[in-house]
């Protein structure tokens, strides 16, 4: 089947189903406040533990990566962000599950060529464009405090 691109276009968009948008922002709304509700719930525990509010924030960083990892690796992450969206893949269990996923599918080519080589293949854009976006930002704001 020879097609031209305006042909096909019209063919994938007539046999694609339809995406009910208003829903996906909904549920991607509620799952992304229920996991900082969670966040702010693991803050409150931590700091009634006797840790000061810097220490339980980390805690509670490192707390949602771990569970988001340990989901990740049941099969579970995968599942859930199928029904809910952006809300479980933009905050950091998002970030933790690209990671953890990347290291699962290539351990089969071992731990230093499969894992240790392919581990940051989604992450590594990320960590790559945010350290630049820091330290042209921190450039900006270093100019601007000499004024």
């Amino acid at each position: 089947m020879n097609m031209d691109r305006e042909t096909y276009k019209k063919y994938a968009d007539a046999h694609a189903p339809s995406s009910p948008m208003l829903k996906n922002c909904l549920w991607a709304f509620f799952s992304g406040g229920l996991i900082c509700a969670v966040g702010q719930c693991l803050i409150w525990l931590f700091s009634s533990l006797g840790f000061e509010d810097k220490h339980a924030s980390t805690l509670t960083s490192v707390t949602i990566v771990f569970v988001a990892v340990i989901l990740t690796a049941l099969g579970l992450f995968e599942k859930i962000a199928k029904h809910t969206g952006a809300g479980t893949l933009v905050p950091i269990s998002g970030f933790a599950n690209s990671v953890a996923s990347s290291a699962i599918d290539s351990r089969s080519e071992g731990l230093v060529l499969g894992v240790g080589a392919k581990i940051f293949t989604v992450a590594g854009p990320v960590l790559l464009y945010g350290t630049l976006a820091g330290v042209v930002w921190g450039i900006i704001y270093f100019i601007i405090g000499l004024f």
